[in-house]
């Protein structure tokens, strides 16, 4: 496993404890990055999909600052840059 595989484990365990998802995928988007400022820091740069009941009645920003909230002692070592999706079950496509 490369460093990020170790990390997007770790990221998906933490996502678990907050969140009961029923779709969780996390994508190393870091090699899009090469060369950026924010990719000599170490951290990684991912994109989350979640699809959790939890985000029920919330607002994008307050389901952002949820997921920041539980991945929040992996910023900035582990990661430098996140993009998230983040959906009740009734907004999810699949």
């Amino acid at each position: 496993m490369s460093i990020n595989q170790d990390r997007i484990a770790l990221f998906e365990e933490d996502l678990k404890i907050v969140f009961k998802p029923l779709q969780l995928h996390i994508e190393d988007e870091s090699h899009l990055h090469a060369g950026h400022a924010g990719a000599a820091s170490g951290g990684g740069h991912f994109k989350l999909t979640i699809v959790a009941p939890e985000f029920e009645g919330l607002s994008k920003v307050a389901r952002h600052r949820a997921v920041y909230a539980a991945l929040s002692k992996h910023f900035p070592d582990s990661i430098h840059a996140l993009t998230i999706l983040a959906f009740t079950p009734s907004e999810s496509t699949n």
